[in-house]
């Protein structure tokens, strides 16, 4: 995916990445401090405010994609990082159909810069903007994988009660649980192999991508309508990246996935 190049100064004052309409006096302080702002890892102001940026379709720095694996891409590219969302098109459907409330969305971070970048998981949160704009931590992978055994552990026990009591059941049982315990061995191998972790990135492992996952529960979710608005916050050092995104993104849009080899 092509990164557009600017400098940290421009990028951290382009439209799609900072919000206009300051007086002159309070633009001017803005952009002296930017360059804290973008600097990279170590180098940059401890004290300096966070910034927020946004995505923005056709905006310098902003790039957004149809694939053919099914997935829409929106990047957000500076001199020292890119950050590209995959969101896969049929990801609303899919969510409905899982026995867990979970929406996934694919992260990968590219860093170009000559020290290093934090990648940290754990702060990505995911608004419901048609949800009483209620917002989603990212989901611990380790907590899930607990949470997955011990759900099959319990299931296990319980099969083994209802064996005693109804013997004659024993091969609709047996082929129940071995049917959870496949989808459970699958769940955890996800969750342990292609989640996003933290790391650190530098120009020896300059690359990282993994699966963030969310709730689609809670006191104002109480279940996803035919189309959602997202709005996926991502932080990078002392900026936070916004990505608005909805799914399907309008009426009629379609992706032709390729064919699996």
């Amino acid at each position: 995916m092509p990164a557009p190049g600017r400098s940290s100064l421009e990028a951290a004052t382009m439209h799609c990445a900072s919000y206009s309409g300051k007086p002159t006096a309070t633009l001017l302080m803005a952009l002296l401090l930017a360059s804290a702002v973008v600097s990279p890892a170590g180098a940059a102001d401890k004290g300096a405010d966070t910034s927020t940026s946004r995505w923005a379709e056709g905006e310098p720095g902003c790039t957004f994609s149809r694939d053919d694996d099914g997935k829409y891409r929106y990047g957000f590219w500076t001199d020292d990082y890119g950050v590209v969302l995959a969101v896969d098109s049929q990801e609303l459907e899919k969510t409905r159909r899982r026995s867990h409330p979970i929406f996934a969305v694919l992260l990968t971070i590219h860093y170009r810069g000559k020290d290093s970048l934090e990648v940290v998981p754990g702060k990505i949160g995911l608004e419901f903007v048609k949800h009483y704009h209620d917002v989603q931590s990212r989901l611990d992978p380790d907590r899930l994988v607990t949470e997955w055994q011990n759900d099959a552990n319990a299931l296990g026990e319980e099969t083994e009660q209802e064996l005693r009591k109804h013997p004659e059941k024993k091969a609709e049982k047996e082929a129940t649980l071995a049917a959870r315990q496949k989808d459970t061995t699958e769940m955890i191998e996800f969750l342990e192999t292609r989640t996003l972790r933290p790391v650190t990135l530098d120009s020896n492992h300059p690359e990282a991508s993994g699966w963030i996952l969310f709730s689609t529960k809670s006191k104002w979710i109480d279940g996803l309508r035919k189309q959602e608005e997202f709005l996926l916050r991502v932080p990078v050092e002392n900026r936070v990246i916004e990505f608005p995104f909805s799914l399907p993104p309008g009426e009629g849009d379609l992706i032709l996935r390729r064919r699996p080899e």
